[in-house]
């Protein structure tokens, strides 16, 4: 996921789903559930596919950062 366009975190990825620039969200399952249900209500009301990782960590390193993160998403490319 290095070379493609995304946000990392809970502002970047609530502003790309409100700007509708958000093709996929990826959650992490650890997270705190009163953090990411906003931002999951958001995306289906947005039809953005939702995509559970087991766990902030996995997440983080899987989008090429040494933290956890709790959510991210892969932008739309224009």
């Amino acid at each position: 996921m290095r070379n493609v366009p995304k946000v990392i975190g809970i502002k970047q990825t609530t502003k790309a789903l409100q700007k509708n620039e958000a093709a996929v969200l990826y959650i992490a399952k650890d997270a705190e559930n009163r953090v990411t249900e906003p931002l999951e209500t958001l995306a289906k009301e947005k039809g953005v596919q939702i995509i559970k990782v087991p766990s902030m960590r996995e997440l983080g390193k899987a989008f090429g950062i040494e933290v956890g993160a709790a959510t991210a998403a892969i932008l739309i490319q224009k």
